[in-house]
């Protein structure tokens, strides 16, 4: 069942990653600047910003397992239609329509995830290999169908929606007989510390920032750097969103032995290198450099999000979706800006100042206590969000 939640997850995750992988093609066919551009990102990330955190109050509360195949479909619909209408309010819209879908499906997800996996950490790992996965697959989906014919071929991005939403009825077909399907469930108790949780809200939007901004430039960036087709640029972007899915598992094992902050806190510096890397270092190897970017900073993607529980623990949902959506999401507002300096200046000049961004969210990771993780009541696992968005 866990493999099936992967599965699904990777078939929505595919549409985050499918907004930055149509910037260079929006550049192509409608001229768009690095603003305007830029613009459409943050379109994805704004309503998404604000409406996952409110899907995580609501689970906090009820299940609603419903909208697992629902948000499905509304995060491929609205990616399907942005390539139809030449009009950018038009494209705004229906970017925007398919972030309101992925943000509401992650805490319900989640939350079903781990009521099926039992709150195996292994298991869980899955599941958020599996949104990995759907971020790295993008760039090569959307490449695969626009080059073959332009923007109008966008509706054909919605065949992972209609798979992953067929892929929830089964799921939801076994919580209707384990009796898990419906109404609320308690939340694991202990004391909350919200200093320590703000402090977890600013290192994950610091960490956004650096994401969203490679994650919206690196093509264009990588065919600057090395020339050639777009072929360079779908394959700097894969390599980032690829790097991610390792991280994504290394994360779990390094917890296993050192504690979550501590990890956190070292994949965090590495980043720093990383990122210079990318900006300064010429040639080919601009590609490893944007690997490693990629794992170390999502080595603690996964532990950020335990972490936040652990420091609300009366308020898991509502936690997951700050770390998961609005944390996350804020970072997308930093694109617009650093389309604006680089229609300015250059791209090499606007991606700079992401390498200061790892080191912030290093200082704040050495602040953090490692928290003692609360004991919840059995009907509690059920309520845990956990892994990405």
């Amino acid at each position: 069942m866990i493999i099936m939640l992967s599965v699904g997850h990777a078939c929505v995750d595919v549409y985050q990653g499918a907004v930055a992988s149509l910037v260079p093609f929006f550049v192509a066919e409608r001229a768009y600047s690095y603003a305007a551009v830029s613009g459409i990102v943050l379109a994805a990330s704004l309503l998404s910003s604000v409406a996952q955190p409110l899907f995580g109050v609501l689970t906090d509360r009820w299940a609603m397992p419903w909208l697992l195949p629902v948000s499905t479909i509304l995060g491929g619909l609205g990616i399907a239609l942005s390539g139809l209408s030449g009009s950018y309010a038009v494209t705004l819209v229906f970017v925007a329509v398919s972030g309101v879908g992925v943000a509401a499906y992650h805490p319900e997800s989640a939350r079903v995830a781990r009521l099926v996996s039992e709150g195996s950490h292994s298991a869980m790992g899955w599941f958020s290999l599996g949104g990995s996965l759907g971020f790295a697959a993008a760039p090569l989906m959307v490449t695969a169908v626009v080059t073959s014919g332009g923007l109008h071929l966008s509706p054909l991005l919605v065949l992972p929606a209609l798979a992953g939403s067929v892929l929830c009825l089964p799921v939801l077909r076994t919580l209707e007989k384990t009796g898990h399907g419906g109404s609320s469930t308690a939340v694991a108790t202990g004391a909350d510390d919200t200093v320590s949780f703000m402090k977890l809200s600013l290192a994950v939007v610091c960490r956004s920032v650096v994401f969203v901004g490679l994650s919206t430039f690196i093509s264009l960036y990588a065919r600057q750097r090395l020339g050639g087709g777009a072929a360079v640029g779908t394959t700097a972007l894969f390599v980032l969103y690829l790097g991610g899915a390792v991280g994504s598992v290394l994360g779990g094992s390094l917890a296993n032995r050192w504690d979550r902050v501590a990890v956190a806190r070292w994949s965090y510096l590495v980043t720093v290198a990383a990122v210079a890397g990318i900006v300064f270092i010429p040639g080919p190897a601009i590609y490893v450099f944007v690997a490693l970017t990629s794992a170390g900073l999502y080595v603690p993607f996964s532990l950020q999000v335990t972490l936040g529980q652990d420091y609300l623990p009366t308020r898991v949902g509502t936690a997951g979706g700050i770390t998961l959506g609005l944390t996350v999401s804020i970072g997308g507002l930093a694109s617009p800006l650093i389309g604006s300096v680089a229609d300015a200046t250059s791209l090499r000049t606007a991606l700079t100042p992401l390498i200061v961004m790892p080191a912030l969210s290093w200082l704040l990771f050495r602040t953090l206590p490692e928290p003692t993780a609360p004991k919840p009541m059995a009907t509690a696992r059920a309520n845990v969000v956990t892994v990405e968005g």
